[in-house]
C-alpha cells in the first residue's frame, strides 16, 4: 500500500465503510498531513484509533492510510542506485527469518495493564514548493487503547510535530541558499496550493474520544474490537482465515491475498495488543508467503540495526512501493515500517528509485495501567 492506503487502513473505527466525497477526500488528506498525528496509521495497516498507525488519519478522519521507515541512515533518502548498492549478502531465506522470529516473539512477556500504549515517530519526505530541495516533516504519535468496553471506556491519543528539516546535507545546503526559512513551502500531489511545514517542534496536543459501538477501535478490514484481536487464533493456517474473512475496503489500490496478509500481519506485529502467541503466528503466516524477501543489516530511522523482510506493493496510479517490516532478530519485535519508492507514481512522484519516503519507527508497544497526562 501507499500512503493513501494505509491512512485508509488506519482510519478511525466509525468511518467503517462510509464512502468519501474526492473533494471532501483531498481536502482531508491534505490537513492530515499537515498537522500532528494522532495515530497511528500509521499506521500502517490496520492501526488503533490512537495509536502508531493512524497517524493523521484520526484526526483528519481521512479514509485514506499509510505507514513506512528508512534505510540506511536515520531517515535520509538513499540514492538512486541504493537498492542494489545497501542489500546486503543474505545468508538466511526470509521463511528462516521469520520462523526464528516467530519462536522469539512467543517467549517474550504477556504484560497486563488497563491500557494498550504505542508511541511511535512518523517521517514523511516533501519536495520544497521552491529552492529544488527536500524536506523530511517528523511527527510523533502516542496512543491510549483501553482494555475495557462500554460508554464510560475512552481512547486517547497525544500528538506533537518534532518539526521538519532537510533531508540530506545537499537539501540543507539548498535550504541555507534559500534563506534557512523556518516555514517552508511543500508540495502534495493533488493539491493545488502549498501545505506549510514548520522547522520548529509544536507543542504537543492530547485528546480522547469514545469507542465507536462501545468496544471498535481498530480496522482490520472491518471494525474491530480489542477482544477480537485477543481472540485471534495462534495457528498460522487459522489466523490467515481468519484475516482473509475479514478483508474488507483497506486500500485503494487492489491486492492480492498475500499483499493484503503483509499489511495486516505487520499491523498484528507492530502494534496492536494481540496475544504472543498470535504475533509468532503472524511471523509464520508470513513465512508461507510467496513474495517476501529478506534484507539484512537495515538501520531505522532511529539509527536501530535489524533484519527487514519484505515485498512489492502496487500504489495508485500504476505505481509499485517497497514495504518493509523491520524487526530486532533478538527478540522478535518489530522496529519499523517503510515504503521505498521501486515505480514512483501517486505521493511518489518526483522522487527517484530507491528513495524513502515515508516511515514509521516503534519507540514503545505495550500495556500499562497509567493514564496520559
Amino acid at each position: 500500500m501507499n500512503p493513501i492506503d494505509e491512512l485508509r487502513a488506519a482510519r478511525p473505527a466509525h468511518l467503517a465503510d462510509r464512502p468519501i466525497d474526492p473533494r471532501t477526500r483531498a481536502a482531508e488528506l491534505s490537513r492530515a498531513m499537515s498537522q500532528p498525528r494522532p495515530v497511528r496509521l500509521r499506521r500502517r495497516t490496520a492501526r488503533p484509533v490512537w495509536s502508531l498507525g493512524l497517524a493523521g488519519a484520526a484526526a483528519a478522519v481521512t479514509a485514506v492510510a499509510v505507514v513506512v521507515a528508512t534505510n540506511g541512515t536515520a531517515s535520509t533518502p538513499r540514492a538512486p542506485d541504493s537498492p542494489a548498492s545497501t542489500r546486503q549478502a543474505v545468508t538466511l531465506s526470509a521463511r528462516e527469518v521469520l520462523l526464528a522470529a516467530a519462536a522469539r516473539a512467543e517467549r517474550q512477556p504477556e504484560g497486563k495493564g488497563e491500557y494498550w500504549h504505542t508511541a511511535s515517530v512518523r517521517r514523511t519526505l516533501f519536495a520544497a514548493a521552491k529552492g529544488g530541495y527536500r524536506v523530511l516533516d517528523q511527527q510523533r504519535d502516542e496512543g491510549w487503547t483501553p482494555s475495557g468496553t462500554g460508554a464510560d471506556q475512552k481512547q486517547w491519543g497525544r500528538l506533537q510535530s518534532l518539526g521538519a528539516r532537510p533531508a540530506t546535507e545537499e537539501d540543507r545546503q539548498a535550504w541555507e541558499r534559500a534563506g534557512s526559512p523556518a516555514s517552508i513551502e511543500v508540495m502534495v500531489p493533488g493539491k493545488p496550493k502549498p501545505m506549510i511545514l514548520k522547522t520548529s517542534p509544536g507543542r504537543a496536543t492530547t485528546s480522547h474520544s469514545p469507542l465507536t459501538d462501545g468496544d471498535k477501535v481498530f480496522w482490520l478490514g472491518r471494525n474491530v474490537s480489542v477482544k477480537e484481536l485477543r481472540e485471534l487464533p495462534g495457528d498460522p493456517d487459522e489466523l490467515k482465515k481468519r484475516l482473509l474473512a475479514w478483508k474488507g475496503h483497506a486500500t485503494d489500490v487492489p491486492m492480492q491475498g498475500d499483499g493484503w496478509l503483509f499489511v495486516v500481519s505487520a499491523g498484528l506485529i507492530m502494534d496492536m495488543p494481540v496475544t504472543p502467541e498470535v504475533r509468532g503466528a503472524a511471523f509464520r503466516m508470513l513465512a508461507q508467503l510467496d513474495d517476501v524477501r529478506v534484507i539484512e543489516n537495515i538501520t531505522d530511522a532511529e539509527g536501530r540495526t535489524g533484519t527487514a523482510v519484505a515485498i512489492n506493493e502496487p500504489t495508485l496510479d500504476d505505481g509499485v512501493a517497497e514495504h518493509r517490516l523491520i524487526i530486532d532478530e533478538a527478540t522478535g519485535t518489530a522496529l519499523a515500517s517503510e515504503y521505498v519508492a521501486v515505480k514512483p507514481r501517486g505521493f511518489q512522484t518526483g522522487f527517484e528509485p530507491g528513495t524513502m519516503w515515508n516511515s514509521i519507527a516503534v519507540i514503545k508497544a505495550g500495556w500499562t495501567d497509567d493514564k496520559p497526562r
